[in-house]
């Protein structure tokens, strides 16, 4: 089984945030799957078809590595088992990027799953959010998307589901060369 944890915030403030990129790539992906409506569970909105669960930690961002242990821990899951998807500001608006390990870049949800998992070697695709105000970086990221940016965000998304599609289906290495490249 593999999971894919998108990560967010909840409440209405948070709706078209960017923070919110990685929740948006999972709702996506559950359209796009047909995977109905998810189940309240691990502390997150849970849906579960076949060897595919999809995950939104409703902890809020900087806690939301307790909602994927508790997934992990439940069905017995390797950390490589996981892909954790979420907003990037070090990239520009719309790209991704596939990487199997690293630090967690001052992302405050990534560092925490990186510490409730223990390891760096935590499969992620970042989704690029950019910073064009690099002089109040949590505002930028806790801001609505803008009228442009919100044109653009079906292609980002569909672009995001085949690229977790492709971490789904192809070893880590095949689907970092095939995701890099979009």
């Amino acid at each position: 089984m593999k999971l894919v944890a998108g990560l967010g915030n909840p409440g209405q403030e948070y709706v078209c945030t960017r923070h919110n990129m990685g929740w948006a790539a999972v709702d996506f992906l559950a359209r796009r799957r047909s995977m109905g409506r998810p189940m309240p569970k691990f502390r997150g909105e849970f849906w579960l078809e076949g060897g595919l669960a999809l995950l939104k930690p409703l902890t809020y961002m900087n806690l939301s590595g307790a909602s994927v242990r508790e997934v992990l821990d439940f069905y017995k899951l390797e950390d490589s088992d996981v892909l954790v998807v979420h907003d990037d500001m070090a990239l520009p608006y719309g790209r991704l990027r596939l990487r199997g390990k690293g630090g967690a870049g001052g992302h405050k949800g990534l560092t925490s799953v990186i510490s409730c998992l223990g390891t760096l070697e935590v499969p992620r695709l970042r989704i690029g959010i950019g910073n064009t105000d690099s002089e109040n970086k949590t505002g930028w990221v806790l801001g609505r998307l803008t009228e442009a940016e919100m044109t653009l965000l079906p292609e980002i998304l569909k672009s995001a589901a085949e690229g977790i599609e492709a971490w789904l289906s192809l070893d880590l290495e095949r689907a970092m060369t095939k995701v890099n490249s979009f």
